[in-house]
């Protein structure tokens, strides 16, 4: 049996991923506990803050209160102040959405964006999210820098998810994903065609500094009409050169330097 902090993250978790909110009922069943510890869990939610119930017996949602944490986090840890004139700089010669993801643990989350696109079909999904690894340019970005054992490790872990869910050139076994890795270490970025998405192209860097383990990854992400694959090939010096830029800066940020010094005691 889960424990109440358990139940309570696993409620937040499935609450953050639908902010137009949910009934009691289908909270209780999706994650599948019992509706009187489920209600307990939510009302303890609501009295801290972190969740409000839309109107009386309405549905359960999330309030700002946890996003703002997030926040005072971030700016807190220095990543963005760092990294943002290096991904807006990017976000301008590629035309395309750029975004920044750390390393945190066996997760790799958004945390800074700019938007290249002045016009046209604009590519900005929700910030924040875990990037799905065998099938993302910034999971591929960070897999391609592992062992083969670390990087099977990670994606069983987290599983290939369903194939319906992303696009039609999504791998769903190693060794389809092990053949793009091998590609992106030849080229030196990866470099995905409706993999994640339908009719949505992406690009990624490792952001690492020599000998050291990847600490984030740098992506560039649009429509295929648009960020075509010779168009990636063009801009693959500029991507590289932005990741390297981010990895020499980042030990002006304590997150990155702490992470660092986790990993040599660790080691």
């Amino acid at each position: 049996m889960s424990s109440p902090l358990e139940r309570s993250l696993s409620v937040l978790e499935y609450l953050a991923a639908r902010p137009e909110g949910k009934a009691l009922s289908a909270v209780a069943a999706d994650l599948e506990l019992p509706l009187s510890a489920c209600h307990r869990v939510l009302t303890e939610l609501v009295r801290c803050g972190y969740v409000r119930q839309m109107r009386d017996h309405g549905d359960y949602a999330l309030t700002t209160k946890l996003a703002a944490l997030g926040l005072s986090y971030l700016g807190g840890s220095g990543i963005v102040d760092i990294a943002q004139p290096i991904i807006d700089r990017l976000a301008d010669v590629s035309g395309e959405l750029v975004r920044l993801a750390i390393v945190d643990g066996d997760r790799l989350t958004f945390v800074a964006k700019a938007q290249g696109a002045r016009f046209g079909l604009r590519y900005d999904p929700d910030m924040g999210i875990d990037l799905r690894l065998s099938c993302s340019a910034g999971g591929h970005a960070w897999l391609m820098t592992l062992s083969e054992e670390r990087a099977l490790e990670l994606v069983v872990k987290q599983g290939f998810g369903e194939p319906a869910a992303y696009g039609p050139r999504a791998p769903t076994t190693w060794k389809a994903l092990e053949q793009m890795l091998q590609e992106d270490r030849a080229r030196g970025f990866s470099l995905i065609e409706e993999v994640y998405a339908p009719g949505m192209n992406a690009m990624a860097a490792p952001v690492q500094r020599r000998g050291e383990d990847t600490i984030g990854v740098i992506t560039i992400a649009g429509p295929a009409i648009r960020l075509t694959a010779p168009r990636m090939l063009e801009l693959g010096a500029a991507l590289n050169q932005a990741a390297g830029e981010l990895a020499m800066a980042s030990t002006a940020s304590p997150i990155f330097v702490r992470q660092a010094a986790a990993r040599q005691a660790a080691a």
